[in-house]
């Protein structure tokens, strides 16, 4: 089965392209399932329901999301009727939403996908390892896929997830910083893993955020109102194999698609 996990979404630039050029890519590919992290879909910060619809009729099965996804509080009743948008697992009881969700692709196959939060450099919330291995039984049961985004800040956290849920689940792609990694790799329980799958949005920015904003911030340290860049726009992410029977990872491929 392949899969398609694109990076974190970064406002209009990141949902016009995918909208222009994801039907094709996902044709040429021959994708089954796509999933994409837009936590930042809206403006780069948050996510409104009028962008969550624009971005499943582009092409996304799956939405995850990470700690900008309160952002927008017109978001919030959305969860509560739309399951395929997740926010992380690990988010302390009675937060709206869901942090994982048993989806049918082609051919009935169903796949679980799982959005967990770091803690490292991160809001203190609950523990993600602990989260995911109170569900991994349930899922397990439900299917042999399972696709984890793991949303944090240290590359040191993603790695430790990599190898604590090796052999356990189908692939960990980490999201949040936005630069997309080299370290791609399947480790050797047969999980897919990369540090950080990038970005859907300007490269000619800082982050997907105009630059001159980025800098006046770094220069003065006064706060400053982030817009996203509208330039240089890429879809970055990977191309997942995955053997339906056994849930093991067959490949992992980082994309860049301009």
């Amino acid at each position: 089965m392949k899969i398609l996990f694109i990076g974190d979404v970064v406002g209009k630039p990141g949902r016009y392209f995918l909208k222009e050029r994801l039907p094709e890519y996902r044709r040429g590919e021959r994708v089954d399932l796509c999933i994409a992290n837009v936590e930042n879909g809206s403006g780069g910060f948050g996510l409104t329901p009028e962008s969550a619809k624009e971005l499943f009729e582009a092409g996304i099965d799956v939405m995850t999301s990470g700690n900008h996804i309160w952002d927008r509080r017109a978001i919030l009743p959305f969860f509560e009727h739309e399951d395929r948008l997740l926010r992380p697992l690990n988010y302390p009881p009675g937060t709206p939403g869901r942090g994982d969700i048993l989806f049918r692709a082609p051919g009935g196959i169903p796949v679980a996908i799982v959005n967990l939060q770091g803690r490292a450099f991160m809001p203190a919330i609950d523990c993600p390892f602990r989260a995911i291995e109170s569900i991994l039984n349930r899922l397990r049961g439900a299917s042999r896929i399972i696709i984890v985004d793991f949303h944090a800040e240290a590359t040191a956290e993603k790695i430790a997830m990599g190898w604590y849920l090796n052999g356990k689940v189908s692939a960990i792609v980490g999201t949040h910083t936005h630069v997309q990694t080299a370290d791609e790799r399947i480790l050797d329980g047969g999980t897919a893993f990369i540090t950080d799958v990038g970005m859907t949005g300007s490269i000619a920015g800082v982050i997907g955020m105009r630059k001159e904003e980025a800098i006046q911030r770094f220069l003065t340290q006064l706060p400053n109102r982030f817009t996203p860049a509208p330039t240089e726009i890429r879809m970055m992410g990977v191309l997942l194999d995955i053997n339906p029977d056994s849930g093991k990872a067959l490949y992992i491929q980082r994309v860049v698609c301009s």
